[in-house]
């Protein structure tokens, strides 16, 4: 935990007109992390955690194979030179179909989740830290590194599961490199859409990438 604490140290703090926005609105900073990872070094936590996730995307085949090792169809894959798209329905009780962007260059996965009847939550978007690439021809590798980011349009983006990832990192699931690393990114994101209207496509199209949906 002491490499942690160095390295989150070492992340600079925000100091431009996005990050000035994004403390005037309240958006989670590096601090507040720092403060959630001296809690659980002062008082270790049980490890409740599962290891990263790791999926696989068939492009060839329209299949993936999930972190238990299913393998599950998929409608559509569409490939752009920023990240890869599909689409697939799912067996759930609050939504039945979701749509997800893997975006390497940013270390993020955006997914809409098209609920059922009765479990309309509005326009949002569920974004998760981690690893995202191809590995082979026609096959992508996903990687969830525990943070998740949850964006509506024109509201605060929420920064979630810190702690699922301060107890990952200390049970060893996860090293500290990698640790600070999903902690930089996701600021950044979160900094971002804050300095954008709180709008996430709003930010994205600063970095060159234009999302579509269903």
């Amino acid at each position: 935990m002491t490499g942690l604490f160095t390295l989150l140290g070492t992340m600079p703090a925000v100091t431009d007109k996005a990050g000035s926005e994004a403390r005037d609105k309240r958006v989670p900073q590096r601090d507040s992390i720092i403060g959630r990872a001296a809690e659980h070094a002062a008082t270790p936590p049980v490890d409740t955690t599962h290891p990263p996730r790791v999926e696989y995307f068939n492009l060839a085949e329209l299949t993936l194979t999930d972190s238990r090792g299913f393998v599950q169809p998929v409608e559509t894959y569409h490939v752009e030179p920023f990240g890869l798209y599909f689409a697939r329905t799912v067996d759930n009780p609050h939504f039945r179909y979701i749509e997800s962007w893997l975006l390497p260059a940013l270390s993020l996965r955006v997914t809409v989740r098209h609920q059922r009847p009765g479990h309309d939550r509005g326009q949002t978007q569920y974004l998760e830290i981690g690893d995202y690439a191809p590995v082979a021809p026609k096959k992508w590798r996903a990687e969830g590194h525990y943070l998740h980011v949850v964006a509506r349009p024109g509201r605060p983006a929420e920064l979630i599961c810190v702690d699922e990832l301060l107890t990952a990192h200390a049970a060893g699931r996860i090293d500290t490199a990698r640790t600070c690393a999903t902690v930089q990114h996701a600021t950044a994101v979160v900094a971002g859409i804050a300095a954008h209207e709180h709008r996430l496509e709003t930010w994205l199209a600063t970095k060159g990438i234009t999302l579509t949906w269903l």
